[in-house]
């Protein structure tokens, strides 16, 4: 074989699996399906998933995440971060009141980033997380099946969180979606 050829053939076979290695342990693209999400996320909205930061420290609450869904690892969900490992989530009509050691009293989530229209569903529920679990909320709380529905979720199956947002266009964006909390 020739030496151009040969070259080619090497260096394709090192961009597959520099791609492939890319794709399964550093990032994913992952595309929106349902209106779970909404107004943060919309169907078709395409996301890539960050793999890797999660293995140098724990999910925040806020945080968008991927997981595969504890009952049907086959399926894929996106969901924001409620309730961190050992703390209390009380539901109560549209509040979400944490418990936790820093605030023994509870404190009472402030999301801005749901629209009111988009609140229901179920609720009026008290979840105490283990220390791998957390609890995750859809922010269209209306029709999200989330942690109220099918439970906690375990650490383990969190695949990781959003990191960009490639489309639509108009919504290029880093960590979208994220929130902070100033509790």
């Amino acid at each position: 074989m020739p030496e151009s050829k040969r070259s080619l053939v090497i260096y394709t076979i090192v961009a597959i699996g520099l791609a492939l290695v890319v794709r399964f342990f550093i990032a994913a693209p992952y595309i929106v399906s349902g209106s779970s999400m909404e107004p943060t996320f919309f169907n078709f909205h395409y996301l890539i998933i960050d793999r890797v930061s999660y293995h140098f420290g724990e999910p925040q609450r806020g945080d968008v995440i991927v997981f595969d869904l504890p009952q049907d690892t086959s399926r894929a969900l996106i969901k924001r971060v409620i309730g961190l490992p050992g703390e209390t989530v009380i539901l109560k009509d549209t509040a979400v009141t944490i418990v936790n050691a820093a605030h023994p009293e509870g404190f009472t989530l402030s999301e801005p980033y749901l629209d009111p229209k988009d609140l229901g569903g179920a609720d009026n529920m008290t979840v105490t997380l283990a220390k791998d679990q957390f609890f995750v909320l859809g922010d269209n709380r209306r029709v999200s099946a989330d942690s109220r529905i099918w439970g906690t979720l375990p650490r383990e199956d969190i695949v990781g969180r959003v990191f960009l947002r490639l489309y639509p266009v108009t919504d290029i964006g880093i960590l979208p979606g994220i929130a902070r909390y100033n509790n």
